[in-house]
């Protein structure tokens, strides 16, 4: 009986271990394909006085820590990066990348630091980027 318990063991684990190469060797194709560039999207850095009010206070409320949010209205797709708080000012967020792909809208960011010799100030800033596109109804990838 401790034989048959054993086998079935074997086959029972042999068979998860399939599953899970399968499911991660599909995977990282299935991933590679979706995140092939159809076309470079085009955009406006929106400035926090031109905010729609509710986005506004959804930045206001969350950029103490880094924040991914999206908002849409009638005028767009708003993509909202933040990067938390800051001990000095003196960051800029450079959009390295924005455009579509068959299945999302992917966005990368880069948190660019003070420049040496740069007058930054003591207090502490909170460097966010809000970027205004064509309303599409795909999901958002940051990167």
């Amino acid at each position: 009986m401790e034989r048959k318990w054993n086998g079935k063991a074997l086959i029972l684990a042999g068979m998860f271990v399939w599953a899970l190469a399968v499911r991660f060797l599909t995977g990282c194709s299935v991933e590679k394909e979706e995140l092939d560039k159809v076309r470079d999207l085009e955009f406006t850095v929106v400035g926090e006085a031109d905010l729609p009010e509710e986005l506004k206070n959804l930045v206001l409320e969350k950029k103490a820590a880094p924040f991914k949010l999206t908002y849409s209205n009638d005028q767009g797709l708003y993509i909202a990066v933040g990067y938390g708080e800051q001990m000095t000012g003196g960051y800029s967020i450079e959009v390295r990348e924005l455009y579509l792909t068959e299945n999302a809208i992917v966005i990368d960011t880069e948190l660019k630091g003070p420049q040496k010799g740069e007058e930054v100030g003591v207090e502490k800033s909170y460097p966010y980027i809000v970027v205004r596109t064509e309303y599409l109804e795909n999901p958002v990838i940051f990167q």
